[in-house]
C-alpha cells in the first residue's frame, strides 16, 4: 500500500481504523511501515464566503460603480459593516477609490479589475490544497488575511513484514497445563518474553490521612514539650472513665444508649480500693468546697466494662501516677492521639468511632489565661490563627470553654474543640497538692483531617467504605 490515505478512501474504510490495524501487525511483524506526511491548505470559513460571493474589495467596488459614490454610513448600510471596512482598506490600497470629501467615489470600472483573491481560492480548491498551486506572494496575503490555513494529513506507506503470512494467527502469551499435555506447545507460535518489561507496579504501604495528620500533631505537641501517654488499652473500667472524673453514675452518657458496654468480661478485676474509696465519698458526701451529688455509689455501676468513650480514661490515671509517685508530684505535660468509641448514629459528620486529640498540663497555680494561651499556641501551628473562646459545661472541668476557629474556606466559626480545668472534686481524691491545677482540651482528629483533605463525608475519610485508590 503506497499510501493508507487514499487506499482507505477507496476501500470505503475509516483511516484511523485502518492505522490501527497496521500499527497491530506492526508489533508481530506481518507488516513493515514507513512514516509518511502530506501538507495543504484548507480554506477558512471567511474564505468560503470569498469564494461564493466574491472578495470585500469586489463587493464595495461594485456598490460605488453603481451608486456613483456614497458614504461610509451608506456603505455600511449597503454592503455590511464588515465588508465595508475590509474592502474599503484594501481599494484604497489598490487605487481602485478615493475620499471625495465624505463621501468615496470609484477610479475604476467593473471591467479594469479582476478578483484575485476569489481565483486564488478557486484554485487550491481544484488542486485540493496543493502548496505548489499558488506562488509564495499570493499565499503569503492569503495567510496574512487569515483566508487559509497549512494542515498536515499523516499517514503510513505498508509494506511486507519479516514475519509476513496471508492469514494472521494469534500467538500465546503463556504456556499452559493443556499444551503440555497435548503436546501443542511445540508448533504453538509464542509471543517473545520481554525481559526489559517493568512489570505492574508494586503497591506499598501508603500512609492513611488520618495518619498524617496525626503524625504532624504528634510532632507539634512535642515541640511543646508535651509527652505522649500510653493509650493502647481501647477497654476500660467505668470507674476511670466517668467515675474518676466526677461524673455521676446517673449521667446519660452512661447508658447504652451512648455507650458500649463489653459482655465478657463484663467487670473489671480491681481498681486501687484507697482510690476508690475516696472517689466513692467526692461522689456520696462531696468535699474541697462541694457537697457531691448526694446519691448511693455503686460499686458494680463502677466496676463495668466498656470501650473507653474518650481518651481522659487515661489522662485521670496518668494524674492518679502522677499524685502518688516516689518523691511527690512533680508538674508533667501530657497528650494522647487515639480512638475512642461512642454509641452514635451514623451521618456524614459522625462516626461510632473516631480518633480524639487530647492534652492536659498538670502545674501549680495555673489559670485559665494558661488555658487559653496554650490552646492558642497549639493552634497557631497546626495553622489556625483565629480563635474564640465561649464558655460551656462539662462535668469534670470548671471553668470549661468550647474552642470556635474561623474557616477561611467556609468563611465561618466552626467549633474544633472544648477546653477547661479539671474540677477539684476530680483531682482532690487523687492526692494531688491543693495548689495543684490541671488545664485540658480536646478536639477530634478526623475534623481537622476533613478541612485540610476537602472531604465533606467522614465515611470517605475513615471505615469500611473507604476508597483504597483515594488514600493511595
Amino acid at each position: 500500500i503506497e499510501d493508507t490515505f487514499p487506499w482507505a478512501e477507496a476501500s470505503k474504510l475509516d483511516h484511523d481504523a485502518v492505522i490501527g490495524a497496521v500499527k497491530s501487525l506492526l508489533i508481530d511483524e506481518y507488516v513493515a511501515s514507513e512514516n509518511l506526511a502530506f501538507s495543504y491548505y484548507t480554506l477558512k470559513k471567511e474564505a468560503d464566503v470569498i469564494v461564493k460571493n466574491g472578495s470585500q474589495e469586489i463587493i464595495v467596488l461594485k456598490a460605488l460603480v453603481e451608486s456613483g459614490k456614497l458614504s461610509m454610513p451608506d456603505l455600511q448600510a449597503k454592503v455590511g459593516k464588515d465588508v465595508a471596512k475590509i474592502g474599503m482598506g484594501n481599494c484604497m490600497k489598490s487605487k481602485w477609490i478615493k475620499k471625495d470629501g465624505g463621501d468615496l467615489v470609484p477610479l475604476k470600472t467593473m471591467d479594469d479589475v479582476t478578483d484575485s483573491v476569489q481565483q486564488s481560492l478557486k484554485k487550491l480548491i481544484e488542486s485540493e490544497g496543493s502548496v505548489d498551486t499558488l506562488d509564495e506572494k499570493t499565499l503569503a496575503s492569503l495567510k496574512r488575511r487569515k483566508l487559509v490555513s497549512l494542515a498536515t494529513r499523516k499517514s503510513l506507506k505498508v509494506t511486507k513484514g519479516s514475519s509476513y503470512a496471508p492469514k494472521r494467527v494469534k500467538k500465546a502469551a503463556d504456556l499452559t497445563k493443556e499444551m503440555l499435555e497435548s503436546g501443542s506447545w511445540k508448533t504453538t507460535t509464542f509471543k517473545p518474553y520481554n525481559f526489559a518489561a517493568l512489570g505492574e507496579k508494586v503497591g506499598g504501604g501508603y500512609l492513611h490521612p488520618l495518619l498524617k495528620v496525626r503524625a504532624e500533631f504528634r510532632k507539634i505537641l512535642m515541640e511543646m514539650g508535651f509527652h505522649e501517654m500510653p493509650t493502647n488499652k481501647w477497654v476500660e473500667s467505668s470507674f476511670w472513665n466517668f467515675d474518676s472524673l466526677f461524673q455521676p453514675q446517673s449521667h446519660p452518657a452512661r447508658d447504652a444508649h451512648d455507650t458500649f458496654f463489653i459482655k465478657e468480661p463484663a467487670e473489671t478485676v480491681s481498681v486501687p480500693e484507697e482510690y476508690y474509696e475516696r472517689v466513692k465519698t467526692m461522689h456520696e458526701k462531696g468535699g474541697s468546697g462541694s457537697i457531691g451529688y448526694r446519691y448511693d455509689f455503686q460499686r458494680e455501676e463502677a466496676f463495668k466494662n466498656l470501650l473507653r468513650t474518650h481518651t481522659t480514661a487515661i489522662s485521670s490515671q496518668m494524674l492518679y501516677k502522677l499524685a502518688n509517685q516516689e518523691g511527690g508530684f512533680k508538674p508533667a505535660r501530657y497528650f494522647s492521639i487515639d480512638r475512642v468509641f461512642r454509641n452514635e448514629t451514623m451521618d456524614a459528620t459522625h462516626l461510632c468511632e473516631f480518633h480524639q486529640v487530647e492534652g492536659l498540663v498538670a502545674d501549680y497555680d495555673l489559670s485559665l489565661g494558661d488555658l487559653i494561651g496554650t490552646i492558642e499556641t497549639f493552634f497557631r501551628k497546626i495553622g489556625i490563627t483565629q480563635l474564640r473562646f465561649k464558655p460551656a459545661f462539662n462535668p469534670y472541668t470548671e471553668p470549661s470553654m468550647e474552642v470556635f476557629g474561623y474557616h477561611p474556606l467556609l468563611k465561618k466559626w466552626t467549633e474544633i474543640g472544648n477546653s477547661g480545668m479539671f474540677r477539684p472534686e476530680m483531682l482532690a481524691p487523687m492526692g494531688l497538692p491543693e495548689n495543684v491545677r490541671v488545664i485540658a482540651w480536646g478536639l477530634s482528629l478526623e475534623r481537622p483531617t476533613m478541612i485540610k483533605y476537602k472531604i465533606d463525608n467522614i465515611r470517605d475519610l475513615f471505615g469500611h467504605k473507604v476508597d483504597l485508590d483515594r488514600t493511595r
